[in-house]
């Protein structure tokens, strides 16, 4: 399928690991069905006018409360849909392309809180590492956390 016949999304997330083998993550209230609510990297979509660590800073910022600073990038991820997720989005006929880039990133200030109002992410926290295999989280968590495990 040609790249015209198709809507794609951009997003950054950032893996960001504490002297405590703590990860920073965002909690996604689901958005507008609200079914989804899930752990997630602090991340997102990239806007049409920033780069892509620019705009994975800017959602680290909103979504956690913290400066940060990019320290390398770690891997890349696609997926397909046949159609428009409707989280993100009005549903559309297009079929879905959605591509993430993840980041290693370090704290460089501010205090951790959502930043967001009225967005998908109601908070976010520090989670030990060993927590997740009992909690519900994205598979983003996971393909993050085995880059940086192996960049490491």
């Amino acid at each position: 399928m040609h790249f015209s016949e198709y809507d794609t999304r951009l997003a950054g997330y950032a893996v960001i690991v504490n002297d405590d083998d703590e990860i920073l993550l965002s909690w996604f209230n689901g958005g507008k069905d609200r079914l989804h609510a899930i752990w997630t990297l602090p991340g997102g979509g990239i806007e049409f006018d920033e780069s892509i660590e620019a705009g994975t800073v800017r959602e680290i910022k909103e979504e956690t409360g913290f400066d940060a600073e990019i320290v390398r990038p770690l891997t890349t991820h696609s997926f397909t849909e046949a159609r428009r997720n409707p989280i993100f989005r009005d549903s559309t006929d297009r079929p879905f392309k959605g591509v993430r880039v993840v980041y290693e990133a370090r704290i460089t200030g501010g205090t951790l809180g959502t930043l967001e109002v009225d967005g998908t992410t109601d908070r976010a926290e520090w989670l030990p590492i060993d927590s997740l295999q009992n909690v519900r989280h994205a598979r983003i968590i996971d393909i993050g956390l085995e880059a940086w495990r192996a960049a490491v």
